[in-house]
């Protein structure tokens, strides 16, 4: 089963994005409620991915988000780690075309997606996309979920950690996508264009709230309500930022079950050695 490779340090330098989707000038970035934090089933050192979570979460992706944000990390191929099988995965790929060429004459073309390709951008350039969203950039998603937790403004980033210090991540992404109301409160000015969101650094979001009850027809059945669609994408989002998550923790086990038999080793070394020392 192949995963996206991991990626350098550098690659998260993402920019910070109007909420998850399009990204607004945030007001007094520092303050305001902290998102809640949610018991996801990664965390932990004995956390894994619920597949079903993610594979509703990446319906979301594709029938939502993927309208106006890319995903440039992640090739179709990579889905297979969500439980889809080969037959599945080149179904999905089929759906969409991308650029290839040039042809005998030249030109470039497009053809359907193979497995092999990157998910396809929404618009051609970042100039088109500015134009299409009212002059912001729409962020790529593909480490999202990391420049939650890590990157950003050093005041922006002091505001979406929890008081212990411990970085959000996935609890920010799904209190985001939850968090719009559709009044502000009496004592918040709220500039023209703008979305009130109790837990964006500012409160004045650019994106229009993107989840709606139902929004999405999930294939297993699971009702789909706006909280539901925020968890589901919010561990997608989390599995394309870290599809080694499983495998790091596995080792990271197998490591310390090491270190303590060759601790309980060289104690028993330790002990014959200077047994008849006195």
């Amino acid at each position: 089963m192949k995963t996206i490779k991991t990626l350098s340090a550098a690659a998260l330098a993402i920019g910070v994005m109007g909420g998850v989707m399009i990204g607004g000038n945030a007001q007094a970035a520092v303050g305001g409620p902290k998102p809640p934090s949610l018991d996801w089933s990664f965390n932990g050192i004995f956390g894994t991915y619920d597949r079903a979570a993610l594979q509703r979460g990446f319906q979301v992706f594709k029938t939502v988000c993927a309208s106006c944000h890319s995903m440039n990390l992640m090739a179709f191929r990579n889905l297979e780690a969500l439980g889809y099988n080969e037959d599945e995965v080149k179904a999905i790929a089929a759906e969409y075309e991308v650029q290839a060429g040039p042809n005998d004459d030249g030109d470039m073309f497009m053809r359907p997606a193979t497995p092999a390709d990157h998910w396809p951008a929404p618009f051609a350039n970042d100039k088109i996309a500015a134009i299409s969203n009212g002059g912001a950039i729409p962020p790529d998603l593909s480490l999202i979920n990391k420049a939650r937790a890590s990157g950003g403004d050093s005041a922006i980033r002091a505001s979406l950690l929890q008081p212990g210090g411990f970085p959000l991540g996935a609890d920010y992404i799904h209190g985001l996508l939850t968090g719009y109301k559709e009044e502000a409160p009496a004592d918040f000015s709220l500039p023209a264009g703008k979305y009130y969101n109790e837990y964006y650094p500012g409160h004045a979001i650019a994106m229009a709230p993107p989840l709606y009850p139902d929004g999405v027809e999930y294939a297993d059945g699971t009702q789909a309500s706006v909280d539901q669609q925020a968890h589901d994408v919010a561990v997608f989002l989390n599995w394309v930022s870290e599809p080694e998550l499983e495998q790091r923790k596995n080792l990271g086990i197998k490591v310390m079950l090491f270190l303590l038999v060759l601790t309980a080793m060289l104690y028993a070394l330790k002990r014959k050695i200077w047994a008849n020392v006195h």
